[in-house]
C-alpha cells in the first residue's frame, strides 16, 4: 500500500487550559443564574393549583387556568391589577425617559469639570447613596419631611406655614416623590457607565475640533453625545425589557394607608397577595403574566433597535 493511500492520522486535540480557566471564572455566575433565576421557575406550578401554605402534596388540586381567568372575571382583582399596572408603568416610564437623559447630562457635566479633585468629590457624594439601604434612605427622608422634620421646622420658623405638612402621609405627587428618591439614590452610580463610554472616545477628535475652533459646548454636542449614544441605546433597550421590574423594596418601605393605592407596583402587589394575604396561586399567576409581558417588551425593543440602529443586544 502506497503512502498516498494511507489516511492521515488525526491529531489529538490539545487541552485548552486558558479557555478552561476562563470557564472557571464564568462558572460562579452560571451557578448563580441557575439557582436564583431558573430554579425558582419551578414555583410557577402553583399558579395552576389551589396551593396554601402548609398544604400536603396529596391535597394540592390542579385548577388549570382558573387563577389566570380570575384576573379578568373578578372585578375587584381586575381593578386592583389595572391600578398596580398603571402605577408600575408610570414609575417605569419616569425612570426611563426622565432618569436616563438626566443621568447622561450629569455624566457629561461631571466629565467637563476642570478640577479633578472637585470631580472626585461630586462623584463620591452622588455615588454613596447607592450603597445605603432603603431603610436608611427612609430614615433620611423621614428626618427631612416628617411633621417634626427639618423642612417643616424651617418653614414654620420662616413663617411660611402655621401647621406642619405631612409630606409622607399624603397621596399627592406620589409618583414624583418616588422618582426623586430613586434619582437621589442612583444617579451617581448609573453615571459610571456613561463616564466609561466618554473615556473610550478618541481624544484626537477633541483635539481636531479644538484646532477647528470648536468651543466646549460644540465639542460636547458633536463629539461626546454621539460617542455615548450607542451605550445609551443598549441601556435603553435593557431598561425597556425591565420596564415592569420597578422593584418593591423602596415602595414597600415608603407605603402607608394614605399612598398605598398609588405606590403599589406589580412586584409589591405580588408580595402583598402572596406573603401578606397567603393567596400564593393568584400572586404567582400575576408574576407569570408580568414576566411574559416583560419578555415581549424586551424582544420588541430589541427588534426596533436592530431596525433603527442596525444593531441590537442579541
Amino acid at each position: 500500500m502506497s503512502a498516498a493511500t494511507v489516511a492521515p492520522l488525526t491529531k489529538k486535540k490539545k487541552f485548552d487550559r486558558e479557555g478552561f480557566l476562563y470557564f472557571l471564572f464564568v462558572l460562579p455566575v452560571i451557578i448563580y443564574i441557575i439557582i436564583f433565576k431558573y430554579k425558582p421557575l419551578t414555583g410557577w406550578y402553583y399558579a395552576f393549583t389551589n396551593y396554601k401554605v402548609g398544604m400536603k402534596s396529596s391535597a394540592i388540586e390542579y385548577l388549570g387556568l382558573k387563577n389566570f381567568s380570575s384576573l379578568f372575571i373578578n372585578e375587584a382583582y381586575l381593578r386592583q391589577v389595572l391600578q398596580v399596572v398603571k402605577n408600575t408603568l408610570i414609575m417605569a416610564f419616569m425612570g426611563i425617559f426622565l432618569s436616563s437623559p438626566l443621568t447622561v447630562t450629569f455624566a457629561i457635566c461631571l466629565n467637563e469639570m476642570n478640577s479633578t479633585r472637585a470631580r472626585k468629590i461630586v462623584q463620591t457624594i452622588t455615588t454613596l447613596p447607592h450603597f445605603i439601604s432603603v431603610v436608611t434612605l427612609y430614615s433620611v427622608v423621614y428626618f427631612m419631611l416628617s411633621n417634626s422634620g427639618f423642612v417643616n421646622t424651617l418653614l414654620m420658623s420662616m413663617g411660611k406655614i402655621s401647621t406642619p405638612i405631612n409630606f409622607m402621609a399624603t397621596p399627592d405627587h406620589t409618583y414624583l416623590k418616588m422618582w426623586l428618591y430613586g434619582v437621589w439614590k442612583n444617579i451617581g452610580w448609573n453615571s459610571i457607565v456613561y463616564l466609561a463610554a466618554i473615556a473610550g472616545i478618541d481624544q484626537e477628535l477633541y483635539e481636531a475640533a479644538m484646532i477647528d475652533g470648536a468651543g466646549r459646548f460644540q465639542r460636547m454636542l458633536h463629539i461626546t453625545v454621539p460617542g455615548i449614544i450607542p451605550t445609551f441605546f443598549v441601556l435603553l433597550v435593557m431598561s425597556i425589557g425591565n420596564l415592569l421590574n420597578t422593584g418593591y423594596e423602596m415602595q414597600y418601605v415608603f407605603q402607608n394607608s394614605m399612598n398605598k393605592q398609588y405606590i403599589q407596583t406589580i412586584d409589591l402587589y405580588v408580595y402583598n397577595q402572596g406573603i401578606s394575604d397567603g393567596n400564593i396561586p393568584f400572586a404567582t399567576a400575576v408574576g407569570m403574566l408580568k414576566s411574559v409581558i416583560a419578555l415581549i417588551l424586551f424582544s420588541t425593543a430589541n427588534v426596533l433597535s436592530r431596525v433603527v440602529r442596525g444593531s441590537s443586544v442579541f
